[in-house]
């Protein structure tokens, strides 16, 4: 989440109101994704009423907030889901994202992740975090497909 579909940062207000920014093109191409059957995740180790809301406006139903473990996480998901590890693609740009960055099929890292997250990676996508990083890899999967 924060530092792929965010820019990394986050902006407190004068209330104590936490704000992100998430991109638009991110969005699009998440609810394509999600029409052609492919399943969207969000994991992240921070709980933030933002994400819900964006993943709700988005109609992503796996949503884990507050993950101290997102390798068992995701392990999780992937077994209900009936999937295999070698089915999966994992964006992530720091260190708690290195152990599914190895275990996931397709590793990828924004053009802004940490070295050592990009390092982990097969692919490094050409946007940083929060700057069009889910469309550039969502057009990807959706050409994957494609006869």
């Amino acid at each position: 989440m924060d530092g792929v579909l965010t820019d990394g940062r986050i902006h407190y207000l004068s209330n104590g109101t936490e704000m992100l920014s998430f991109h638009v093109h991110d969005g699009s191409t998440i609810k394509r994704l999600l029409q052609h059957g492919i399943e969207v995740a969000l994991i992240t180790g921070r709980e933030s009423p933002m994400v819900s809301k964006r993943a709700s406006e988005l109609g992503i139903q796996h949503v884990f907030q507050s993950v101290d473990d997102k390798l068992e996480t995701l392990q999780g998901l992937v077994g209900e889901l009936g999937l295999g590890a070698e089915e999966c693609a994992y964006v992530g740009d720091d260190w708690p994202d290195l152990e599914v960055l190895g275990w996931v099929g397709l590793p990828i890292a924004p053009a802004d992740a940490q070295p050592e997250a990009r390092a982990a990676a097969e692919l490094v996508t050409a946007s940083g975090g929060g700057k069009g990083v889910a469309a550039e890899v969502g057009r990807l999967l959706l050409e994957s497909r494609k006869p």
